[in-house]
């Protein structure tokens, strides 16, 4: 009954898609849809970048090998991107914590290292209100977003510090379960079980208050079925998920069930669906397992799981071998991500929906491989009859929402 419960809501939305933006469908030509796409503040809400000492002394201005790049984000029409903190989960100890912040500190030198050499083309927000006057001005804008609470130890009052340097949402969990919360995806090499806390744990519940006083948006992303509707349920403010996919679509772990989904909107947040091909397109064993084996020989880990970032004779390789595995099994494409979007758009409204890459961290798919390619997702959209004022909803209007409202909870709970 709930499959055929969610197959009409599916349908009756998709209806309602088509039906409200029908005489739209085939009325902008190319021209115009890049008109259309440069008229938006457009975000992506979840790009990583390589730790200081692996980025290679990157000239973030024009670096061919990343997928983003300033030239990239103009040429694409992409104004904003939240760039991440990242830090990969590793045992629940005083040194493991330390190390856990060191690499999160060493991605945000490589972040701060361009904000340093390109203050003239792209600056560093803090809240909505100065994202949108950095645009106005016409240069591009950095949030900062923090992917993995491990480095917070479970200590709230380590939270400011980050907060400080400029981050404005905050991954609960990764890979792993952590101090603060089961992940989706247990380390069970790492002995994991299932689930440790059952959702959050107690250092997990303080930690979202503090984040609700501070004003940093709470995401959803990588979080245990359980752990992201807690969080929704006890988040003061909207929370977000940064970078997730349907799981009606493709049954993952990672991605997010009705139950999530409705979750993350009745919090008044957004869940903004991701351009990653294995949370779009559940790939075969066959193919899975060419990849694996591809990143492992050549040098692809948990800790550095961007091609880009590999020597050239390795990411060499790696493309070769990229090029001949999708080849064989196709992925995912900008169709398929707006079949996601549609999905999610049907169940819990336009208010609630946004889109993300994972650029640097796996993401890109066929027509969104770079930033570059940004507005290949507009295209696709305006023909499914998505109309401006939606459209604009998506690349940016909603996260852009719940950021203030999440700023407003903040300056209401530091009332006397």
């Amino acid at each position: 009954m709930r499959l055929l419960s969610r197959t009409i809501i599916y349908a009756i939305g998709l209806l309602a898609l088509a039906l409200s933006g029908c005489s739209h469908r085939s009325a902008l030509n190319e021209d115009e849809i890049a008109q259309l796409h440069q008229s938006f503040f457009t975000i992506d809400t979840h790009v990583d970048v390589p730790r200081v000492q692996d980025a290679q002394d990157i000239d973030f201005l024009s670096a061919p090998r990343a997928q983003v790049d300033l030239e990239k984000m103009r040429t694409g029409g992409l104004d904003a991107a939240f760039f991440i903190l990242f830090s990969q989960q590793g045992p629940l100890t005083p040194e493991g914590f330390a190390g856990a912040k060191e690499e999160a500190l060493a991605r945000y030198a490589t972040i701060q290292r361009m904000l340093d050499r390109h203050e003239d083309k792209i600056v560093l927000a803090h809240s909505a209100e100065e994202a949108r006057r950095i645009q106005r001005s016409g240069k591009l804008v950095a949030f900062l977003g923090m992917e993995n609470g491990y480095p917070l130890a479970g200590d709230p009052a380590n939270l400011k510090e980050y907060y400080d340097l400029g981050v404005r949402y905050l991954g609960i969990t990764h890979m792993g379960h952590n101090s603060l919360a089961d992940s989706s995806d247990p380390n069970t090499r790492a002995g994991d079980p299932a689930q440790l806390y059952g959702g959050l744990s107690e250092a997990g519940t303080v930690i979202v208050a503090e984040a609700n006083r501070l004003g940093i948006m709470v995401d959803v992303s990588h979080a245990h079925r359980d752990t992201a509707i807690q969080l929704a349920e006890i988040s003061k403010a909207p929370v977000i998920a940064s970078h997730s996919a349907i799981q009606a679509l493709a049954d993952v772990p990672r991605n997010m069930n009705d139950a999530q989904l409705l979750a993350v909107k009745g919090s008044g947040g957004v869940v903004q669906v991701v351009a990653f091909d294995r949370y779009l397109k559940v790939a075969p064993e066959e193919k899975q397992d060419a990849v694996r084996a591809l990143g492992k020989s050549v040098g692809l880990n948990a800790q550095n799981h961007d091609p880009n970032a590999l020597p050239e004779d390795a990411r060499r390789r790696y493309e070769e071998g990229n090029a001949e595995i999708e080849s064989k099994w196709p992925g995912a494409d900008v169709a398929l991500l707006a079949d996601h979007i549609d999905y999610a758009v049907a169940l819990i409204g336009i208010d609630h929906v946004g889109i993300s890459s994972d650029f640097g961290g796996g993401g890109g798919i066929e027509g969104w491989r770079n930033a570059a390619e940004t507005a290949n997702v507009t295209a696709e959209l305006v023909a499914r009859g998505y109309r401006a004022k939606d459209l604009e909803k998506l690349w940016g209007g909603n996260v852009l929402r719940v950021l203030s409202r999440v700023e407003d909870v903040a300056a209401m709970l530091s009332q006397p």
